[in-house]
């Protein structure tokens, strides 16, 4: 807190002595010399004065203002990956499939004809 009120302090003294222009003070001529004729010699020293009240206190300062906003932190690291998930269960076995339809009635047959079978010749 001191370092706060101190610094504060010396922003605005800083601030201030930076807008300040400077005083241009113009030489003062030499006092002009008057010669004072002296009557005769001097007394003797006179007795010391006694000694001065103390001065009043000064008052109480400001109290400073208030200092900055510090600065964002630093964004934190990536979160490491998660587990792989369990496998999931078996599947239920599908329904039979339909019946397919009864093919196509073939020609009839032709009556009458002999068939002769002749085995092969063996050599």
């Amino acid at each position: 807190m001191n370092y706060a009120a101190i610094f504060s302090i010396a922003l605005a003294a800083t601030t201030l002595a930076a807008c300040q222009r400077e005083v241009v003070v113009a030489p003062t001529p030499p006092p002009a010399v008057v010669a004072v004729p002296v009557p005769g010699p001097a007394g003797p020293a006179g007795a010391p004065g006694e000694t001065g009240s103390t001065g009043l206190t000064g008052s109480t300062g400001y109290t400073g203002s208030t200092g900055s906003t510090g600065a964002t932190g630093a964004t934190g690291d990536a979160g490491r990956m998660g587990n792989t998930g369990n496998t999931g269960d078996t599947g239920l076995t599908g329904s039979t499939g339909a019946t397919g339809d009864t093919g196509a009635t073939g020609q009839r047959g032709k009556t009458g004809d002999n068939i002769v079978v002749v085995p092969a010749q063996t050599r």
